[in-house]
């Protein structure tokens, strides 16, 4: 088992920048595939960032370049850093981590979640 718990989220104004922090406990999540999901109210989750055991990244397009995505194994710890914030980035985020050998990017595919963090951003 592996519990999951988020912090960092907060009101921002646009342009603005937050860090979030998943911190994993129960068992190392070192060799788990960790990711960031986001669900706005009325709206699926959505994947937003993910990184495999050994580093590799993957990005949502509508985050590429603004966000990004990183882990600590020393400390079982994965960081979502989030720079120019729009309203639409609005949503809570969840953490996740996956017994998968690949790096899935469904939230289907993922085995543990966090309870998420609020992130508001205001125009």
């Amino acid at each position: 088992q592996v519990q999951l718990v988020e912090s960092g989220g907060g009101l921002v104004q646009a342009g603005g920048s937050l860090r979030l922090s998943c911190a994993a406990s129960g068992r190392t999540s070192s060799n788990l595939h960790m990711g960031w999901f986001r669900q706005a109210p009325g709206k699926e989750r959505e994947f937003v960032a993910a990184i495999s055991w050994n580093g590799g990244t993957a990005y949502a397009d509508s985050v590429k370049g603004r966000f990004t995505i990183s882990r600590d194994n020393a400390k079982n710890t994965v960081y979502l850093h989030m720079n120019s914030l729009k309203p639409d980035d609005t949503a809570v985020y969840y953490c996740a981590a996956t017994i998968y050998s690949t790096m899935p990017l469904s939230p289907a595919m993922y085995n543990y979640w966090g309870q998420g963090t609020q992130v508001t951003v205001s125009s």
